[in-house]
């Protein structure tokens, strides 16, 4: 009886997150055109689904890996731009 119970509840914690995962996703892709942060909503919901699923997992790693370029990218023009315009003055 006590192993059914575990088992009952690993199932319905699974199913939870399974919902809540998707639940936050959806809204995060609906975010994309709505006004809203969908950056920040769309890697909580894959956050959540990584911790069930791999392809979650792996599209959170790429998630993350595409922010970092995009950070260092946005950096970089910057101090280029203030450099330029520190040499102008």
């Amino acid at each position: 009886m006590h192993g059914f119970m575990v088992s009952t509840l690993k199932q319905a914690k699974r199913v939870i997150v399974i919902v809540v995962g998707f639940t936050v996703l959806v809204l995060g892709i609906i975010l994309i055109v709505l006004p809203g942060p969908a950056t920040l909503v769309i890697p909580l919901g894959l956050a959540i689904l990584a911790t069930e699923f791999v392809w979650a997992r792996r599209l959170l790693v790429r998630f993350k890996r595409e922010a970092r370029r995009l950070k260092n990218t946005i950096s970089r023009k910057m101090q280029n731009n203030a450099r330029e315009r520190s040499e102008q003055k």
